[in-house]
């Protein structure tokens, strides 16, 4: 799992922040969804995605290092590992990451503290999104290498083109006899 940060941590001390990791994404897993502190959601993203990238594997020891992280010997959270690695990990099997998602929603009415949902994402990758950026590098890749080339056209006068500048005279003369019937 991640190293916890140096400095202030979530509840004192960092034996009790992997407690609380642990059972944050436990609910997450469980509900797919839970209201917390933004920054309880953000300490708890990377610790859920890197559940989920061992759940996507699938083996025997990654579900025992999903266990040992989740670090509770409950039935409730043995069925929670069951339900990540069952459900959600096959969910999240074409997206290479990203697997959750914060959405700010306010502050708390008690203390004033700002507060998030965090969710997992569970809509499939869609396809088209993939061919477009694939599309996208395609064409930032070939555009320096093809030099584009530039004609020279010349350009050749017709007497049409002095019949504009006869016209741009004629209503001016027209505003003077105006000005003089004033």
């Amino acid at each position: 799992m991640p190293t916890p940060t140096k400095g202030k941590r979530l509840g004192g001390g960092a034996s009790h922040e992997r407690l609380i990791l642990a059972n944050l994404s436990a609910q997450l897993f469980e509900h797919k969804s839970i209201t917390t502190t933004v920054t309880k959601a953000k300490r708890l993203r990377p610790y859920a995605e890197r559940l989920i990238t061992f759940a996507k594997r699938g083996d025997l020891s990654s579900r025992r290092r999903v266990q040992a992280a989740i670090a509770s010997r409950s039935r409730t959270n043995k069925s929670v590992v069951h339900e990540l690695f069952a459900n959600i990990a096959p969910a999240m099997a074409e997206r290479e990451g990203g697997y959750t998602r914060i959405t700010k929603i306010g502050n708390r009415k008690g203390d004033n503290a700002p507060m998030a949902v965090i969710e997992l994402v569970l809509e499939p990758v869609s396809p088209k999104q993939a061919v477009v950026k694939e599309a996208e590098k395609a064409t930032t890749t070939s555009a320096p290498a093809e030099a584009p080339v530039v004609e020279e056209t010349e350009v050749v006068e017709t007497p049409a083109a002095d019949a504009p500048a006869e016209a741009a005279e004629a209503p001016a003369e027209e505003t003077d006899e105006k000005k003089d019937q004033a």
